[in-house]
């Protein structure tokens, strides 16, 4: 690794940032940690960190050559992701193509009911008042984002949803909904960060309908580091298997 590493600058649940010797890099490190329930449940699974570094990587590419901007820069190596610098936006902007999870406990619509055009939802980024759902008034009162940045965010939303759709269709995986965060650059942009993986989506497959994601933790089932596999095995191709060592 020839980037330095400096100080901590942030430790989330399951990632921890530091500083570079470039100050408009970071580096993110995918830990094994996987928690639920704002942390209250948290264990730790070999190699998550892994998977999910690399399957990030993976989507990064993907939308970076659909024309959308995101904080990725370098897999170092699995688990190290050489990062630009964002000042994080506290939203969590979540896409739902198919009800699941918390819509179906909070609002009356039919388990895997399908929506064309796509939810979009938005809500607090914050453990203490447990990631309540907002609207854009009240996203503009807390300073947090500009109507014209709040328009922006849901034209990049809509066009990751599209592209990442389309790609997990043709690798036999459905694509119920997903948790993506953005950040400001030092010129200001709207630039897409964090991570996309199954500790921020939910997969299923599209024959079967099987979770091949965090959901199967977080109702206490077994094989979830087999599930993340599979993702990685579907949406990798050879080179990408090669490159990192994988037999899957």
């Amino acid at each position: 690794m020839n980037t330095e590493v400096g100080n901590l600058i942030y430790k989330g649940k399951a990632k921890d940032v530091y500083e570079t010797d470039d100050p408009e890099k970071v580096m993110v490190k995918f830990r094994d940690d996987i928690t639920a329930g704002d942390g209250a449940k948290k264990e730790n699974l070999k190699k998550k960190g892994f998977y999910n570094s690399i399957i990030s990587t993976k989507f990064f590419k993907i939308l970076e050559e659909a024309g959308v901007k995101t904080q990725y820069v370098e897999l170092i190596k699995p688990r190290y992701m050489l990062s630009k610098k964002l000042k994080m936006i506290p939203l969590e902007v979540i896409t739902r193509n198919i009800a699941a999870g918390s819509l179906l406990r909070n609002f009356p619509f039919e388990e895997k009911q399908e929506f064309e055009p796509p939810i979009i939802q938005m809500d607090y980024k914050s453990d203490e008042y447990h990631d309540p759902t907002l609207n854009d008034d009240i996203a503009v009162a807390l300073g947090f984002v500009t109507r014209k940045e709040l328009k922006t965010i849901r034209d990049i939303t809509l066009k990751i949803n599209s592209v990442l759709k389309d790609f997990l269709k043709s690798k036999g995986i459905l694509f119920p909904d997903f948790k993506i965060e953005f950040g400001r650059d030092s010129q200001g942009n709207i630039i897409l960060g964090d991570e996309i993986s199954p500790d921020s989506c939910r997969f299923w497959d599209s024959e079967t309908w099987d979770v091949l994601d965090k959901d199967l933790f977080r109702k206490g089932e077994s094989g979830v580091m087999e599930a993340y596999i599979t993702v990685a095995s579907r949406v990798l191709d050879d080179e990408d298997k090669k490159k990192w060592n994988l037999n899957i």
